[in-house]
Formats: C-alpha cells, structure tokens, sequence
C-alpha cells in the first residue's frame, strides 16, 4: 500500500442547521447545533483512511479541548499524528451553516493552522518518504508552496485543492500533479465559466484536473484535453459539507492501490478513481456532518460491486 501523506487544516466544526440563511441584520431561530471534527486536510485524511489508505497527517492544533479532540479522531482513524504540532494558538474553527436544501456555508478560523508556515526536518522527512503529497489553501500559501517543491524534487506525487481561493504564486498550479477544485473555484482561477474549458486550461502542461460540479458530476482532464464528464450517483443531499473532500480523500485511496511511484498515472487508472470518488461523496452527503458522514471502505464496495 503507497503511504499518502496529508499537510492540511484541522478544525472544530461548529454547525447549526436552520431553514434558510438570514438576511442583514436579521435574528432567526436554528433548528440544531453540533461539533464537529473537521477541516479540509483532516477531513480528506480521514476519508482516505477510513478506505483504506496508509495515511499520516501534518498539521497543527491548540493545547485545548479542540485539539484533544481532534488528536483522539486521528487515533481512532488508524491515522499517524506524530509530526502533528501543538500551536501556541487555539484549535482552528470552521463556523457552518447547514440549509434545509443540504447546501451549506462556512466561516473559517484559522487558529493554530495559521502557525504552519513551514516544515519541521521530521515533516520533510514523511513527505519525501510518501507516494502522495495532498494539500489545500487552508494553511498559510508560503508552507503550501514548501510542500510541493519538496514533494516534486522527492518524486512524490503532488495533489492540491486549491480552496479556499488565494492568491498563489505564478506556476504552482502547473507544477501540481493533479488539481481538484470545484466549479466555483475553477471559474475563480481561470475565468472561464464553462467548467469543461475550466478543466482544460488548470491541466495545461501535463497536469491532471478534476472539476467538481456537484449533482452534476465533474469533469476530468489532462494535459490541457478534457477527457470527459464523470457522471454523478443521484442521491438525495441533506448535508453538503465535505462532500468535496470526501471525493478527494477516496481518490488518492483508490490510487494509492495501483499507482507506481516515478511513473505516470494512467486515464485508466484515474477514471477509475474518480468513479470509486463519486460513490464515497454520494454516500457522504445523505448524512450530516463532515467526518461523521465518511463512508467506510466495505459501503463504497458493496455499491460498485
């Protein structure tokens, strides 16, 4: 099995669930309150793990209630945490409101995951060591770019979803193995509003897209050619948060079992992949929550087989 190391956030989620959102300056009653463990790198190292994948997590938690919490999760996960940092900052928050569609909205808090802004020797040492490198935006961009050229010069296969939207440095994303932002997030990067056209432009130059569009599905590239839209499983969403990084912890799972690390992968392989995705977020989204609505690996097979 390819180790996956994951260098990303970890939050508390704070979610209350409510009708609708309110207007300006309007007071409205929710209809339930929880906490959550999330994040958008915790929460792709959870999916992957709980399908699977061989996963350590880098990172950074406050000496708190939260971060104990989230320390414990990582156990329970079978996830290794031993270059997981105690920050002299609290736990990250994420602050989301759940709809009665299923769709959401999320203020974050960055806490402690603001204080990694670079790689300790020991952090260097598990990402050269691992097959996989996956990041997100939710750690300051400086440790972001420290990833991926220490992943690139080790052979390490580099996947990034760049959300939230920042600004980034010229070439990082052409220089990322495989992209994976949605719909909204791919039209902010690169100004086209056609996700298929989206796709294209973030795979230029040998690098694989994935654009995520929901119900819809997503659309796959490469090497600035759209390879096709990958159907979506239709369900009945009540609860939309970490769908997303549900798909891309199952992806690099199911990668993590065929891929040969120094060598490419295949349309095969990733079309496969992206198919074993859409079942784990399908499953996802009929349940509340992050983490607690992560399918395990035997839900996932049973559906595609």
């Amino acid at each position: 099995m390819n180790t996956i190391a994951v260098l990303g956030s970890a939050n508390m989620d704070l979610v209350v669930r409510q009708a609708r959102l309110p207007l300006p300056g309007e007071t409205i009653f929710g209809a339930g309150f929880s906490t959550v463990p999330g994040g958008k790198g915790l929460n792709q190292a959870v999916a992957a793990a709980r399908l699977g994948a061989d996963v350590t997590f880098l990172g950074a938690v406050g000496a708190d209630a939260y971060g104990t919490e989230l320390r414990a999760l990582l156990v329970r996960e079978g996830i290794r945490s031993s270059e997981l940092a105690t920050a002299d900052a609290p736990t990250g928050t994420a602050h989301i409101s759940v709809v009665d569609s299923g769709e959401n909205s999320i203020v974050v808090v960055s806490g402690a995951n603001a204080s990694v802004t670079t790689l300790s020797v020991e952090q260097r040492a598990v990402v050269a060591d691992s097959c996989f490198l996956v990041m997100q935006c939710e750690l300051p961009t400086r440790v972001v770019e420290e990833g991926i050229t220490l992943a690139r010069s080790a052979g390490v296969f580099t996947v990034l979803t760049p959300a939230p939207v920042v600004p980034l440095p010229p070439g990082l994303l052409a220089s990322v193995d495989l992209v994976v932002p949605n719909q909204g997030e791919a039209a902010e990067l690169t100004g086209e509003s056609d996700p298929v056209r989206a796709a294209e432009v973030l795979s230029a130059g040998g690098t694989w897209a994935i654009v995520t569009l929901g119900s819809e599905g997503s659309v796959v590239a490469f090497d600035g050619e759209a390879l096709g839209l990958a159907p979506a499983r239709p369900v009945t969403a009540v609860d939309t948060t970490a769908a997303g990084d549900t798909f891309v912890g199952a992806l690099v799972a199911r990668l993590a079992v065929v891929y040969v690390r120094g060598t490419d992968v295949t349309p095969d392989q990733m079309i496969d992949a992206v198919r074993y995705a859409t079942v784990a977020s399908s499953i996802a989204v009929t349940r509340v929550g992050a983490t607690t609505s992560m399918p395990a690996q035997a839900e996932v097979d049973a559906i595609l087989h």
